[in-house]
């Protein structure tokens, strides 16, 4: 689609229009419209910003175009950002021990667990007894130990695991 933009006193007018657009409501691109290519939008650096107006167009050999205009942060400007960045991480950092916990707190059996520590590095609750990886086992919180995990029976019931008593009850029971 070819764009057209409105020049008077070689100043464009207002903001570029599609030839089709002209020729519907004029029947052809109108004296005093020129040529004008759209320019993708920059992506900035991180110590780049967009000056006011961030977008002009100025004719380039014959034909309009966007020219964004950007500029170096200062040192100041720089130093801002970075403590808006470090604000907004904390912020995240935050957000995602705030939810963490709710659903730590939303767990079914979470008082079996009563004796695990949040790491606020990893946001994660952590046994104080690492967890042995040569079997299957399940926290016993009235024991504060790791215990073998009980056999589900398969007698085609539903069951869940009753982490208290280190055994499977029947749904419904």
């Amino acid at each position: 689609m070819n764009l057209y933009i409105q020049v008077k006193n070689g100043q464009p007018i207002n903001h570029p229009a599609f030839e089709d657009n002209l020729i519907q409501a004029f029947g052809l691109v109108p004296e005093g419209w020129e040529p004008f290519v759209r320019v993708e939008h920059p992506t900035l650096e991180w110590n780049q910003a967009f000056e006011e107006p961030h977008v002009v167009y100025d004719n380039i050999n014959g034909v309009w175009t966007d020219i964004f205009q950007i500029r170096e942060l200062t040192a100041e400007e720089q130093e801002q950002k970075r403590e808006r960045q470090k604000a907004q991480e904390l912020e995240f950092h935050q957000k995602a021990i705030d939810d963490y916990k709710a659903w730590w707190a939303s767990l079914r059996q979470r008082d079996n667990f009563a004796a695990w520590t949040f790491n606020e590095e990893t946001i994660q609750y952590e046994p104080p007894i690492p967890r042995p990886t040569d079997r299957e086992v399940i926290w016993h919180g009235a024991s504060n130990s790791w215990v073998d995990r009980p056999i589900k029976p398969e007698d085609g019931k539903q069951y869940q695991l009753d982490f208290y008593t280190s055994s499977w009850v029947e749904v419904g029971q």
